[in-house]
């Protein structure tokens, strides 16, 4: 029991486990270099450089940009939480040269002596050889939601944690050989994946994809036939594929949640995965527990009222208090006013406090078992001391009653008349000071908001009270609840606010019955007995002075452990999906423009209306960097569901309107006298000014720092007609007054029917 040696731990393997809070620097590169976009970009550009004239290879630096903006995003990203991640590492406790000492998870090593307490995460698997009542949840493992009671000799497992009673274990398998070695890996990973948002986004490029090979072989045909300059038409093909591919799409919603990460670590949040950026925005039930959420950490004790006379009642309270080492918070309280256990106190046989039974006791010898727990639980209904505690609840306080009893078995005290009220204990809980604030937020946001306690009702109902919670003047007791029908539950939960006696199970099914009627969860929660709820939730949220399990599965850490947070939280992920939906309509208009202008002049067998570099001018001032703008623009839009097709009946029939209005200005023009570069410049005219409208459209509101990125924009566009340099390099000839006053009367009537189909669609809230 002495632990290891210092000589002993040199020599002996460490639990080193690289952390995977971020993907390696070689992983991030590979991911944005080397992409099907990439690629077919590559190839496009390397036709062009062989064929073509090199200012129409251009579009080809966007491989460049999109990798170089999405690595240094990334990067950041990874700093943040390689950062915050060790912020988060719980350290673990051992016992080395017969002292105990705190180190952090990488620095245990095979052999190790490691001491648990409620709370502890497992983090190596090893042998138990020492138990005082220690109970093991391996629910993580198992699905088994009942805590295992563990005896010197049997194993214990990684991916555990331990839920009441103390006990040591000697490491046997640490590092990559533990358990839940792969588990964490995984689980703590940084990716930019398995998000319902960029699956479809995804999935919807990979059907653009399927078409573009099609379309582009009819317009590669097409050029081809109707062209004597073969790299004439090789460039005007090009010009059609690469506009009709959304390359900076993927980039953008990538960015957003990156910056996302970032902004939420500057705010003392560790996001540990990403995808619970999306998550947050669509959160509208948030599910709290009043102990340690709405109430700060810690207790102090108030009252202590005998209810009759002649009992020790500061000894057994002080000896209850420091009889285990680890002491809950309930113990530290009623520690700071009895320090020190009484003399003649010893404890031969203890039963530690979990959330499920609601009390903790111990066997004092000749002083007999005490215990110290929930009056509702320990007390006969109807008792004066039963009505007393209530009374005190009533008023918020937290109650407990001290009795003594016969037997420390669950039967004997489940037993008429085997338990003798002593005392009632009343401890004041600090209420958080930004906990009202940070309600009244929510519910103005339209996010419901349910406070789930194990405490008393009458106690949790005084708190929501006091705080304004609505509806927090019918407090419900969960014992009272159905067990075994969740349609009845589902419709419980609708219709109240607060529930106090809420087991960890119940925790568990509350978030299930909330799920099953089309609600995104919310749970927040610090102690062992939310971990459950917090795994099954849509999104968990622990704090950060939580047990080291809460945080392990949880999506998010508040590290601050500041109920404050939550609002910045919400407001982040609503930003994150609020601007992917305008950055999409922009990227997904033009693809569809493109598709449609390629499948006119294919079937027609027209030359295409413009370059590639008049591709590149339009599609930078009117996408590409707006979108980056608009991208991380701050935003209070809450999310609505239905996102692929609202942003698909907004870009279908814009697109549409775009190309019919590009294509009439070019086959208008080229029906004159005018030259070729006289005709695609009144269609880049045309279509610079459709989309920029589509632009407009999309960054309402118009604040007035959108405003000025607009007409910048516009500005940018009229310098490049007005500089003979790059007028030359973008082969653009505005001297035909005829075609170019053409292009503004098309692009005025395409403008109001982009705005007509968006008002029928309503998909743009103004």
């Amino acid at each position: 029991m002495d632990g290891l040696t210092s000589a002993q731990v040199a020599a002996a393997p460490r639990n080193d486990v690289p952390r995977r809070s971020s993907r390696s620097l070689w992983a991030i590169v590979r991911a944005n270099v080397f992409t099907l976009f990439n690629l077919v970009i590559a190839v496009l550009w390397a036709l062009i450089m062989i064929f073509g004239e090199w200012q129409n290879g251009l579009f080809g630096l966007v491989i460049v940009f999109n990798a170089l903006i999405g690595i240094v995003q990334e990067l950041r990203a990874k700093a943040t939480l390689d950062k915050l991640a060790v912020v988060n590492e719980a350290p673990v406790r051992v016992r080395r040269d017969g002292e105990e000492q705190e180190i952090e998870p990488r620095a245990v090593v095979q052999g190790d002596l490691i001491l648990l307490g409620p709370g502890d995460r497992l983090l190596v698997d090893g042998e138990v050889v020492a138990s005082e009542g220690l109970e093991i949840d391996e629910s993580l493992l198992t699905g088994e939601a009942d805590p295992v009671h563990k005896q010197p000799g049997d194993e214990v497992l990684s991916g555990s944690f331990a839920v009441a009673g103390s006990g040591a274990f000697v490491a046997t398998k640490v590092g990559a050989e533990a358990y839940a070695a792969k588990l964490t890996e995984e689980a703590s990973k940084f990716g930019l994946a398995h998000s319902e948002l960029r699956d479809g986004i995804t999935k919807f490029i990979r059907y653009i994809t399927y078409l573009v090979i099609p379309i582009g072989a009819l317009l590669i045909w097409s050029q081809v036939r109707n062209q004597a300059d073969f790299g004439t038409a090789i460039t005007g093909a090009v010009a059609g594929i690469v506009t009709m591919i959304p390359e900076g799409l993927v980039l953008m919603t990538s960015i957003a949640f990156a910056v996302g990460v970032v902004r939420l670590g500057q705010r003392n949040t560790l996001v540990q995965e990403l995808p619970a950026i999306e998550g947050l925005a669509r959160v509208d039930v948030l599910c709290v527990d009043k102990t340690g959420t709405l109430t700060a950490g810690g207790m102090d004790l108030d009252e202590v009222l005998p209810l009759h006379g002649g009992e020790p009642v500061g000894e057994a309270l002080a000896a209850l208090a420091n009889v285990d080492p680890r002491p809950n918070a309930t113990a530290q309280a009623i520690q700071e006013r009895y320090p020190a256990m009484p003399p003649g106190w010893a404890a031969t046989e203890s039963v530690p406090f979990s959330s499920a039974r609601k009390w903790s006791g111990a066997d004092f010898a000749e002083h007999g078992p005490w215990v110290l727990g929930a009056p509702d639980i320990l007390l006969e209904p109807g008792s004066e001391a039963y009505e007393g505690a209530a009374e005190l609840a009533a008023s918020g306080a937290r109650v407990l009653a001290l009795c003594r009893t016969s037997s420390l078995e669950d039967s004997a005290l489940a037993a008429h008349g085997a338990v003798e009220p002593v005392a009632l204990v009343t401890l004041k809980q600090r209420i958080r000071p930004d906990a009202k604030e940070t309600l009244a937020y929510f519910a103005r946001q339209h996010v419901t908001v349910k406070v789930i306690s194990g405490d008393n009702p009458e106690a949790v109902s005084a708190i929501a009270v006091g705080l304004g919670i609505p509806g927090g003047e019918r407090a419900v007791d969960a014992r009272t609840l159905p067990e075994n029908d969740p349609d009845k539950l589902a419709d419980i939960l609708e219709k109240n606010t607060v529930f106090g006696r809420v087991t960890p199970v119940q925790k568990r099914q509350f978030v299930g019955a909330l799920q099953s009627r089309g609600h995104t969860v919310a749970m927040t929660g610090d102690g062992v007995n939310d971990v459950l709820a917090l795994k099954d939730a849509d999104l968990g949220i622990a704090m950060g002075a939580g047990s080291p399990a809460t945080k392990a599965v949880a999506q998010v850490v508040l590290l601050d452990n500041r109920f404050a947070t939550l609002p910045h939280v919400v407001a982040e992920g609503r930003r994150v999906l609020a601007n992917i939906e305008r950055v999409s309509n922009l990227f997904l208009t033009k693809t569809f423009y493109a598709i449609v202008l390629s499948l006119l002049v294919g079937v027609l067998g027209l030359m295409f209306p413009f370059e590639p570099r008049h591709s590149t001018l339009v599609n930078a001032l009117t996408i590409g960097i707006p979108a980056f703008f608009l991208a991380l623009a701050p935003s209070n839009e809450r999310s609505r569901p239905g996102f692929v097709p609202r942003v698909m009946r907004f870009a279908v029939p814009a697109g549409v309107i775009c190309a019919a209005a590009v294509f009439f200005s070019f086959w208008a023009a080229h029906s004159g006298t005018s030259t070729l570069t006289q005709d695609r410049t009144t269609a880049v005219i045309t279509l610079f000014l459709t989309t920029w409208w589509v632009l407009v459209l999309v960054a309402r509101p118009l604040l007035w720092w959108k405003i000025g990125l607009i007409a910048a924009m516009a500005v940018l566009f009229a310098v490049a007609f007005a500089v003979p340099l790059t007028r030359w390099f973008f082969a653009l000839a505005p001297s035909d007054v005829s075609n170019d006053l053409l292009a503004l009367g098309v692009s005025v009537v395409a403008a109001l029917a982009i705005s007509l189909a968006v008002k029928v669609t309503g998909t743009l809230k103004t």
